[in-house]
């Protein structure tokens, strides 16, 4: 018996010693940028910061700039608008896992908004922020609570641009006040749009509060042209009590209904096939009420790259040759880690003493700090960083209609219950995370009040291989986008969740004719935005053997799936209008 703890327990403190390891260590290594050039600033390519599109291309730009004034990006854009040529920005900290970052083509100019990143102006009395677009949300954060001042909403992850948010349409969770959407706290924006010649080829525009234009440019996936700066109304610095309750997920249907309505910051986090909920009771308190706490989320700490690069062998052979029930009983470690150090919640930035966390809101609200520290030679790592084989997976968004939530929910349990196991993949990436998010007047932001499903999953490093069980994580996406009328989120998704989704924007129509307006020759579009936009009847399927398998189409033939590996195209268990690769050991061995 001994002889059989031993490697257990063994197993088990190398697993806590990872997750020690970064509090320990004093360096990390940030994640590299996604642009990289050949020679100088000329002959570049680009990716997003997990290394990898969904349809796993680089793509090419000829050259990248780096403007660092305004007066600089729009030098940067009359050069692209004179030549016309294709322009796109990306930085450092490019999120998005379609392709919104790549220039249309091959000869196409990237411009960075990296050196764009300072405070324009604060003023207290009126409780507005300007900022220039490459700002991180971790400074921008931090610039407004030096003010005494807090942006109300935001991404849980603080390695964003503002740009890059406002692009994407980012938020946190909430359907209190005017909801959790960061572009709803924009009173003005500055952007720079190509312009006829007689105007230099470029202009700036500013937009404000009562511009119809301003709900067009504030949800804009970058094909506007380039945002120079950004003015927020903030609100007065206050903290946030914050305390995390497990329960079964039996009533969970009933009480998604109205848990936006009881907490200002409520979210909700669903481990399936352990049957649990993880409740976020996140409210604004008293400034006076005590406490100091901070967020330091142990999924956006560094981590060390060994630990890292011996979890991704793991996870490998489990996924190639293990059983449902070694998944299952290794997709629990992560749950009870996460719990057992309260998420990476303290009371006082050091110690957790127990719930409630109580702290102020810039310090509570969002996380990263695995981009903070100074190179390491990658000793340790941002979880995702591309340099090292570590992780590597899909990362899914989409929403679905507050009214409808409730319904897709109990449908997804269904499925569930139909084979419990085949849930223990999302299990092990911490769950199904949900968060509220208000309706918008952004003519691309929200059409209604929404629950927004986020779940990342394995992805394989060699194109066209299956995955345990991808025909249930299809089904559940196509269930919500198509039987209850769901919306990808703009920067997250695999290429089939984007066909056909403008439809469902009424103003759709609005965003389009500003397009027209502010870039008529199109030198902010690439394919992939033509494609999402639906712009000429594009799709961003990518209909071809195997596609199906890596997310770029919905199968509609068994070629689609991988039938020389028993995966076949097949209707979909509780969703029978969905079309999802199903293994057949049997037929497999038939055919062979």
């Amino acid at each position: 018996m001994a002889a059989m703890q031993a490697p257990r327990m063994a197993r088990a403190h190398f697993t806590v010693l990872l997750f020690l390891l970064p509090i320990l260590l004093t360096g990390a290594s940030p994640p590299p940028d996604p642009v990289t050039c050949t020679h100088g600033t000329s002959d570049c390519t680009v990716t997003n910061t997990y290394g990898s599109f969904p349809d796993r291309t680089i793509c090419r730009a000829a050259n990248a700039t780096f403007p660092t004034t305004e007066q600089e990006l729009v030098a940067a854009i009359a050069a692209a608008a004179e030549a016309k040529r294709k322009v796109k920005v990306a930085t450092s900290h490019s999120h998005s896992f379609p392709k919104l970052a790549c220039p249309g083509g091959r000869d196409g100019t990237i411009i960075s908004t990296e050196r764009l990143n300072k405070t324009v102006s604060v003023d207290k009395a009126k409780r507005l922020l300007t900022v220039e677009s490459g700002m991180l949300l971790r400074d921008l954060v931090n610039v407004a609570a030096d003010a005494g001042l807090a942006l109300p909403h935001s991404p849980y992850w603080y390695g964003l641009t503002v740009g890059g948010m406002l692009a994407t349409g980012a938020h946190g969770s909430s359907l209190w006040g005017k909801g959790s959407a960061v572009h709803e706290y924009v009173v003005k924006i500055r952007i720079v749009t190509p312009a006829p010649a007689s105007q230099g080829f470029a202009v700036v525009r500013e937009l404000v509060v009562g511009d119809p234009d301003l709900d067009a440019v504030k949800v804009s996936l970058g094909v506007l042209g380039v945002i120079s700066q950004v003015t927020f109304e903030l609100q007065p610095r206050f903290k946030r009590s914050v305390t995390f309750v497990t329960r079964d997920d039996k009533d969970m249907v009933e009480k998604l209904a109205v848990w936006g309505g009881l907490h200002e910051f409520g979210d909700v986090s669903w481990l399936p096939r352990q049957g649990k909920a993880i409740y976020r009771e996140d409210d604004r308190v008293d400034v006076s009420t005590p406490g100091n706490g901070l967020n330091n989320y142990i999924g956006f700490r560094a981590q060390p790259a060994v630990g890292l690069l011996a979890a991704r062998v793991a996870e490998e052979r489990l996924e190639e040759n293990g059983t449902d029930i070694a998944r299952c009983l290794a997709a629990r470690l992560p749950a009870v880690t996460f719990e057992l150090q309260a998420y990476g919640f303290t009371n006082d930035g050091v110690f957790f003493t127990g719930y409630p966390v109580v702290g102020f809101q810039h310090r509570i609200q969002a996380s990263g700090t695995c981009i903070n520290s100074h190179e390491d030679n990658l000793l340790t790592t941002c979880t995702w960083d591309p340099r090292i084989r570590g992780p590597f997976f899909y990362q899914s968004g989409f929403s679905v209609a507050v009214s409808k939530a409730p319904a897709f929910v109990a449908d997804v349990q269904k499925l569930r219950d139909l084979n419990p196991r085949a849930f223990c993949g999302m299990d092990a990436k911490m769950g199904v995370w949900m968060r509220y998010v208000k309706a918008s007047s952004a003519y691309l932001g929200k059409p209604e009040d929404s629950l927004d499903f986020d779940f990342t999953y394995y992805r394989s490093y060699t194109e066209g291989t299956p995955r345990a069980h991808a025909d249930v994580y299809d089904e559940v996406e196509q269930m919500a986008l198509r039987k209850y009328g769901g919306v990808p989120h703009w920067g997250k998704g695999r290429n089939f969740a984007f066909d056909g989704a403008i439809a469902k924007y009424p103003k759709a129509e609005d965003f389009l004719k500003v397009k027209e307006r502010y870039d008529p020759d199109g030198i902010f579009s690439s394919e992939w935005s033509d494609q999402v936009l639906g712009i000429n009847g594009s799709s961003p399927n990518l209909v071809a053997p195997g596609c199906a398998i890596e997310g770029l189409c919905v199968c509609s033939d068994d070629s689609h799936c991988a039938p020389e590996q028993g995966y076949f195209c097949r209707p979909g268990k509780v969703y029978k209008e969905a079309r999802v690769c199903t293994f057949e050991q049997t037929r497999l061995v038939d055919e062979l």
